[in-house]
């Protein structure tokens, strides 16, 4: 499921600190562009991730971010409602 994947993405990245695309859609079994998208969803839901370019770059959060039950409620649903067509 989408939502078990971009928690996942969150996840990895505050125990790794930095990934490429690459490597997160190996990790999650899915295509690069796939991990581009959910970082978008992510980014719009609120979450601070960014990715950066070139030799150092990589996907991170930005330091200090802390997920929490606040920030599980709050990006929860905007997750959801902007991920599914809600009738």
């Amino acid at each position: 499921m989408k939502e078990s994947r971009l928690f996942g993405i969150i996840y990895y990245l505050l125990d790794k600190g930095k990934a490429t695309a690459p490597e997160l859609a190996e990790k999650f079994e899915v295509s690069v562009r796939t991990i581009y998208r959910d970082i978008d969803a992510l980014s719009g839901a609120g979450i601070p991730i960014y990715a950066e370019a070139g030799r150092n770059g990589g996907i991170h959060l930005t330091n200090g971010f802390v997920l929490d039950k606040a920030v599980c409620k709050e990006y929860v649903p905007k997750i959801s409602c902007q991920d599914y067509e809600i009738s």
